[in-house]
């Protein structure tokens, strides 16, 4: 039985009688009543939610033990865990809304700490030919899974939405990559895995804020849209002049400075995403590039890696439970077409630009590991969707095709490495 406040105890001895029902029990004062009544129904929804989370923490656990037992990145076992929680499949159904959320958060989380840690002015000194090189790929890509995407029956809006998404890749993936323990990716390929999936990022995000305008998808007119990202790099500034004076003060509180660290992100990016129309992943590493140069940054970055790979897990387990495999299994077709664009239209064109080009890191490896459909293909895929572009089938094979990119690029990325490093 849950204990009375000393402030309800003290109403019951001294102000309120104690009075009998009908039967003769003692009835409740009425503050007792409504405390209990409070936390039982506090207990009732919160219950669901706590055992959701605990669930899918210990499942991932099991399953990422068993992936890298049997050799394979720890992500398809998290994949594999949202696939069986999900409610396309018999038995423990997810509570989809509270594993979006956690997954939301572990994407901010992670491109926060990866923009804390590029520096952009190094990159752009260092990286030119990278500025040059990742937006003709994503030119590339999309002319070519556009182009298609017509010739199998596409409508043409349909189209330009799915050769986007076919274009760019998934920056929690590449982020994943060249975090793992388990990498065989060297340094400076790991500088450019990074670097060329940030700009691909720039560029899609760019490119689709255009296609939404003049395709008129969500109702934002052109005007509306250029100024939410000039309102946010507004924002984005003022955040870099009183972020870091705000970390240093807080420096020596280490509760305090991680309380701000983590605000930090998860601010800037609502912000970004709520107000201004900015995708998340991209207003959350803007928010860490605001505090790049700052003296606290490496040390905010280390307070944020425990959070960062708790969340980072619910991505994978959210991406898992959208996967229908009666509806994949429908669409068939479509999802090996669509691995067939990955293959040549991205892998084979990243491949022949860095191995002709020199940029320093592994041509294979590079490729391979850039060589997946992400979160922001599954994005487009649904306002595609949504806006009658697409049929449910071609949507069911965008799906696919990201989950199976997304396991095959984590695994052969370290199959390829670690003959490259063998070379």
């Amino acid at each position: 039985m849950l204990p009375v406040p000393f402030s309800a105890q003290r109403l019951e001895t001294h102000r309120v009688p104690i009075e009998r029902g009908a039967l003769g029990s003692p009835r409740r004062p009425p503050v007792q009543v409504a405390h209990r009544l409070i936390l039982s129904r506090a207990v009732d929804h919160t219950a669901p939610a706590i055992l959701d989370l605990g669930l899918l923490l210990f499942l991932a656990a099991l399953a990422g033990r068993g992936a890298r037992s049997l050799g394979l990145p720890a992500v398809i076992g998290y994949l594999l865990v949202g696939v069986l929680v999900s409610p396309f499949t018999p038995g423990y159904v997810a509570n989809r809304d509270q594993l979006s959320v956690l997954a939301d958060i572990g994407v901010v989380l992670l491109l926060f700490e990866v923009g804390i840690e590029i520096n952009p002015l190094r990159l752009a000194r260092e990286g030119r030919r990278l500025l040059l090189l990742a937006p003709v790929q994503v030119l590339l890509t999309w002319i070519f899974s556009a182009g298609v995407c017509l010739a199998l029956g596409v409508a043409p809006a349909g189209a330009a939405m799915i050769g986007l998404s076919i274009a760019m890749s998934s920056s929690v993936v590449v982020v994943n990559i060249t975090r793992s323990r388990r990498r065989t990716t060297d340094r400076r390929t790991d500088e450019v895995l990074l670097g060329w999936s940030l700009i691909q990022d720039l560029v899609g995000v760019g490119a689709a804020l255009i296609m939404v305008v003049v395709l008129g998808i969500g109702g934002r007119s052109g005007l509306t849209a250029i100024a939410g990202v000039v309102a946010f790099g507004v924002l984005s500034a003022v955040a870099a002049f009183v972020l870091p004076w705000l970390l240093r003060r807080m420096q020596t509180e280490h509760d305090l400075f991680l309380l701000v660290s983590v605000a930090s992100g998860l601010l800037v990016a609502g912000v970004g995403s709520r107000y201004f129309g900015v995708p998340l992943a991209l207003a959350a590493f803007v928010a860490g590039l605001a505090i790049t140069e700052s003296p606290v940054a490496a040390e905010a970055r280390q307070r944020l890696l425990p959070f960062r790979d708790l969340f980072a897990v619910m991505f994978f387990v959210a991406l898992g439970t959208v996967i229908d495999p009666t509806d994949v299994a429908r669409a068939l077709p479509w999802l090996l077409a669509f691995l067939a664009m990955v293959l040549v239209g991205k892998v084979l064109v990243v491949w022949l630009l860095s191995r002709f080009t020199h940029l320093g890191a592994r041509p294979l490896q590079l490729s391979v590991g850039l060589g997946q459909v992400g979160e922001f293909s599954y994005v487009l895929g649904a306002l595609a969707l949504g806006a009658g572009f697409i049929s449910k089938e071609v949507s069911a094979g965008l799906i696919g095709a990201v989950v199976v990119s997304i396991a095959a690029s984590s695994i052969l990325v370290r199959v390829v490495g670690a003959k490259s490093a063998a070379e």
